[in-house]
């Protein structure tokens, strides 16, 4: 709501009336939604990029559909022009920026309010074996890539397949998971010793690679 009402006087500013601009605005939040939903798990930079320009010609579509429909002269022979539009509705460096500070500040706000009222143990779902899976993500303790799929393996000892790749499950699993070797994905509170080229959960050995290695020093001294 406070994000419908800030973009509502931005339009406002530009002489739409409230409800045009409300109903404009309204374009707004379910793109942003998607960029912060799907940005995650896109496990390329070029994926990223792709992503975030299909959400913006969405965003002009749907801004230009808008306009067409309700607002424009709709006679028959009359061409329909882009100065029906405000110019900056269809630039795209304006429409990033309001997508992208929609789609971070609702992703910013949710982790505050996970933080300050917490709702018990986050739960994760994936595909494994072509069956649904639920989880306690506190209870994963490292996803392990091989090539073409990622083993997820819990504190209990059991395992799941899947097709996510650990870039993607990096990214959903969040601050509490660690990323040692381009292969292994750990969680912090599972590691119960940290050696120069490795570290353990409980019995379990994992190899940490020189490129991580920093990343591992720094899990040292918190």
């Amino acid at each position: 709501m406070v994000s419908l009402a800030l973009i509502a006087v931005i339009l406002v500013s530009l002489n739409y009336t409230l409800s045009q601009a409300v109903l404009i605005g309204l374009v707004f939040l379910p793109c942003a939604l998607a960029l912060e939903y799907f940005l995650p798990k896109a496990d390329t930079f070029l994926n990223k990029i792709w992503l975030c320009i299909t959400v913006l010609v969405i965003v002009i579509l749907l801004i230009l559909i808008i306009h067409r429909l309700l607002w424009s002269p709709f006679m028959k022979g009359e061409v329909w022009r882009m100065l029906d539009v405000q110019p900056v509705l269809v630039n795209p460096a304006f429409l990033g920026l309001i997508v992208t500070a929609l789609a971070l500040g609702d992703n910013s706000l949710r982790k505050w309010l996970d933080k300050k009222w917490p709702s018990g143990p986050r739960q994760i779902t994936f595909f494994s074996d072509r069956k649904t899976v639920s989880l306690p993500v506190d209870t994963i303790a490292y996803i392990e890539s091989n090539d073409t799929e990622v083993r997820i393996v819990t504190s209990d000892g059991a395992s799941y397949r899947n097709k996510t790749g650990i870039t993607q499950w990096e990214n959903l699993l969040g601050e509490g998971f660690l990323r040692i070797h381009r292969s292994y994905l750990v969680n912090r509170s599972c590691i119960t010793e940290i050696g120069s080229e490795s570290l353990k959960l409980g019995r379990t050995e994992l190899p940490v690679s020189r490129k991580y290695r920093k990343t591992l020093e720094s899990a040292k001294t918190r």
